[in-house]
């Protein structure tokens, strides 16, 4: 046998192309070798795919935002189909929270960088596929740079400046843009590419107020979930890579595993949108960052502190402002549990007496800080909140407590 034997042996059509509503996005790579031939002989058999197909995956570059609960299954697919070229953006490190869902990591990869955890996985899985590490906070100043050396970008992040950010820098470089988002039992999927379809501007033209939305490690995820909707972004990509199939472009998929649905909704670029002509500062956009006038640098203070102040204040009030589930995973004692949307509605202020000393806290402390600047806008001007939330409590005062 002879390298290059399957070459040119299966094609989705005469002519060696497949159909689709779209045309490819890679060109066919060199002939196949016969150690691709046999590892991807399952995808030579399929006429939409066949030997042009694997090529054209052999000589892709995808980018994947994120090496977490959608970026784990989708990594692990790519990989495995066969994508020459794989980028890793992360610069997190493993977590024994994330185990659960975020399935490219082990036990032992605890406290590395996801990056190199992923990375060992993917050769694990496929040594043929060429890894590379983007081990930096993604940004505006950074976002365009990475963004063209790539084909396509899956987007697995979790926070609304990114998602943003990320459309806008696919817009400015013509690349699509495969998205997907969970939240406990549901999750999304879709295609943008700005020019021949719906870009997420067009779907979300603002952002949701700062803190309305929820993150995963507020309310929660399905870890199995992650493997349905970061595959389906896998599959998408392949899909515009090779150019086969009937894309997500134009539509949405929306899957609820506790119901066991699947629907699309239609989608539709807004003409009346503006144009994208450059990247700006998204958090500030998504009111992420606060403005000087509402910083609460005065208002936050230490684990240690907090201890101190236990210690010498009868009249503290401590305040939880987590949901319940959170708080029964690990609380600081002592405290009371008041959900952040009950105190920046207003309803729970008939709750906060004038005459103690508040002090909020919540899991790493931006929901705390949230908080305490809607208390100081009511009248609390004392209120404080505590930096860096039950984390850095635990690490600094309990480390025997678990992390979440």
């Amino acid at each position: 046998m002879t390298d290059g034997l399957f070459d040119g042996l299966v094609h989705g059509t005469a002519d060696g192309t497949a159909r689709s509503d779209l045309p490819p996005l890679v060109s066919p790579g060199p002939v196949l070798s016969t150690v691709e031939a046999q590892r991807y002989s399952r995808h030579l058999l399929i006429p939409e795919v066949g030997s042009v197909g694997q090529r054209r995956l052999a000589n892709a570059k995808v980018l994947v935002l994120g090496a977490g609960g959608l970026g784990s299954p989708a990594l692990l697919y790519l990989a495995a189909a066969g994508v020459g070229t794989i980028g890793i953006v992360d610069f997190d490190v493993v977590e024994t929270s994330n185990l659960q869902r975020q399935i490219i990591h082990t036990d032992g990869d605890v406290g590395r960088p996801k990056a190199e955890s992923a990375a060992r996985a993917v050769a694990a899985v496929n040594p043929l596929v060429r890894t590379v590490l983007h081990q930096v906070q993604l940004s505006s100043a950074n976002a365009l740079d990475i963004f063209s050396g790539y084909d396509v970008v899956l987007d697995g992040t979790d926070n609304f400046a990114t998602r943003y950010l990320v459309n806008d820098a696919c817009v400015l470089l013509g690349k699509p843009y495969v998205w997907g988002s969970i939240f406990r039992f549901e999750g999304q999927v879709s295609v943008f590419w700005a020019g021949r379809g719906p870009q997420y501007r067009d779907v979300y033209p603002v952002p949701p107020p700062a803190g309305s939305v929820p993150s995963c490690a507020e309310g929660g995820v399905l870890g199995v979930l992650c493997a349905t909707v970061g595959s389906v972004m896998a599959t998408e990509a392949v899909k515009l890579i090779c150019g086969i199939g009937r894309s997500l472009l134009g539509r949405m998929l929306v899957y609820n595993a506790l119901d066991m649905t699947f629907r699309t909704v239609r989608l539709r670029p807004d003409p009346s949108a503006p144009a994208v002509t450059g990247l700006i500062d998204y958090d500030e956009f998504c009111g992420a960052r606060p403005a000087p006038e509402q910083s609460v640098a005065d208002a936050t203070i230490s684990p240690r502190e907090l201890e101190t102040l236990r210690a010498e204040r009868d009249d503290l009030l401590l305040v939880d402002v987590r949901e319940p589930p959170e708080h029964d995973l690990v609380a600081i004692p002592g405290d009371v549990l008041i959900p952040k949307g009950r105190i920046l509605s207003g309803e729970a202020l008939d709750e906060l007496p004038h005459d103690r000393l508040i002090v909020l806290y919540c899991k790493s402390g931006a929901r705390s800080a949230e908080c305490v600047r809607a208390l100081h806008a009511a009248g609390y001007g004392d209120a404080l909140h505590l930096g860096g939330g039950v984390m850095a409590w635990a690490q600094d005062i309990a480390p025997m407590l678990p992390r979440y």
